[in-house]
């Protein structure tokens, strides 16, 4: 499984990992305004870098089309086929992008990887469908998207008299909320971005320094995001093995990468972080049934980054583990409760058993975002119930007779007796997780308050 000489093209998705960090809160407020008019060129950008892709329009960012054909695959990694499908879709790296102040446009993730398809986003409703219909997925890009979306909403109420300002946005508060009762960073992100609002003041006059403040927190949730995924993916880079004759290898379930996070990823980004320093690394894909986010995703974009991958059904797990060698299993985290105990794609709980039956650790890797101290262990995570019809068929052909009974939970909890660690942008907290949390929260405090502090002399 060795690699071949280093490939320049191979970073045209996962690439500038430690220069896109940001380093300090400080930074973050400064590149609120930035970051809005910078996705769209990001997203032009890597498209434009693809080997085969037109170049994209002159002019503003935002004449981009929505959707990009003719993706060319002549240029994947010498000794790597390419795929059958020539048309397939290539380039972007996070799941959405601004497209004006009014609109943004959102990866349509049900598409992939047959077609690069964008949804508009303009308010908190369509923000709430798009979450609620699995356009956009992933605990951190849920809470992102929420949080502009519920923005945007500020933004179209700023005319609005108070009175209906304020049943405006509480009503698209618990719509965005109410999308998906798992993932914590939804809540989260939806809070955060009503809290300033409140700040302000509900009844206050002012409807344009409301949705300007709403949009800055929102664009600070994204900023601090960046920063947050970047530094777990360095803390989970250092928990990867140094094989001398042969690659890192890996196991991961579902999709954790910059589709599901907006950034660099979860439990993928430690992937990026181990490609970016040219340590050669294998990943196992789970198919992660029956959403098959990791054929579809997670494969997709190990493609287009390079990295060496094998597609596997969710049951090969067990004996891919038992004959070895896997060095760590790796998985993102929708929900994370105050010990530990934590809420993922389901099937997570399944592969935790086995890991530990071969006595390969399982890391969970999720930024402190993903935590809920309210919620004392995994008893008290609401699991959510999909449409029976996602088990039913696949990719729109029944595989079973209609009217069947069907069960659907979107995630399992795996308890924290089986998780090695938990790897975070506060670094990696290991058992017991109760205070190791929450030590990391009062870390991450004092850290972001230091960055703010105004430098000696000023």
């Amino acid at each position: 499984m060795s690699e071949g000489p280093p490939d320049p093209t191979r970073r045209q998705f996962f690439r500038r990992f430690a220069g896109d960090v940001l380093t300090s809160a400080a930074q973050v407020v400064g590149a609120v305004g930035s970051l809005r008019d910078a996705s769209a060129v990001e997203a032009a950008s890597l498209l434009r870098d693809a080997p085969g892709a037109p170049e994209a329009p002159a002019g503003t960012p935002a004449a981009y089309p929505t959707v990009v054909p003719n993706r060319s695959w002549a240029a994947a990694p010498e000794g790597r086929p390419a795929p059958d499908d020539a048309d397939a879709p290539r380039g972007f790296r996070t799941p959405f992008r601004f497209e004006s102040d009014e609109v943004l446009l959102v990866i349509d993730q049900r598409k992939l990887p047959d077609a690069l398809v964008v949804v508009p986003v303009r308010g908190a409703p369509d923000a709430a469908a798009a979450i609620r219909d699995m356009v956009v997925r992933g605990a951190p890009a849920i809470g992102q998207v929420a949080a502009i979306g519920i923005a945007l909403s500020g933004r179209l109420a700023r005319l609005a008299r108070p009175y209906a300002r304020r049943a405006i946005l509480d009503g698209a508060a618990d719509a965005l909320i109410a999308a998906r009762p798992t993932a914590v960073n939804l809540a989260w992100a939806v809070d955060r971005v009503m809290a300033r609002y409140a700040e302000i003041g509900k009844l206050a006059d002012d409807g344009e320094a409301i949705a300007a403040a709403m949009m800055a927190e929102a664009m600070l949730i994204v900023a601090e995001a960046i920063e947050d995924h970047g530094r777990l993916a360095e803390a989970g880079l250092a928990l990867l093995p140094s094989p001398a004759d042969r690659p890192i290898q890996v196991l991961t379930h579902c999709n954790t990468g910059p589709l599901a996070c907006g950034q660099y990823g979860t439990a993928l980004g430690i992937v990026q972080a181990a490609h970016h320093a040219e340590r050669p690394i294998h990943v196992w894909v789970d198919e992660t049934r029956p959403y098959l986010q990791g054929a579809r995703l997670t494969a997709w974009e190990l493609e287009q980054a390079g990295v060496p991958h094998t597609l596997i059904p969710d049951m090969a797990a067990g004996p891919v583990l038992r004959r070895g060698p896997v060095d760590a299993v790796l998985v993102g985290a929708d929900r994370i409760a105050a010990n530990g105990d934590t809420a993922n794609k389901l099937g997570t709980y399944t592969l935790a058993v086995l890991a530990a039956r071969h006595g390969v650790p399982l890391y969970v890797c999720a930024p402190l975002s993903s935590v809920d101290l309210a919620t004392p262990d995994g008893a008290g995570i609401p699991i959510e119930e999909r449409p029976a019809d996602e088990v039913t068929t696949v990719r729109g052909t029944r595989i079973s007779h209609a009217g069947v009974a069907v069960h659907n939970p979107s995630f399992d909890v795996t308890p924290a007796e089986l998780i090695a660690g938990i790897v975070t942008d506060e670094g990696v907290l290991l058992a017991p997780f109760g205070p190791a949390l929450l030590e990391a929260f009062e870390r991450r405090a004092a850290r972001r308050a230091a960055s703010l502090a105004p430098a000696d002399g000023a």
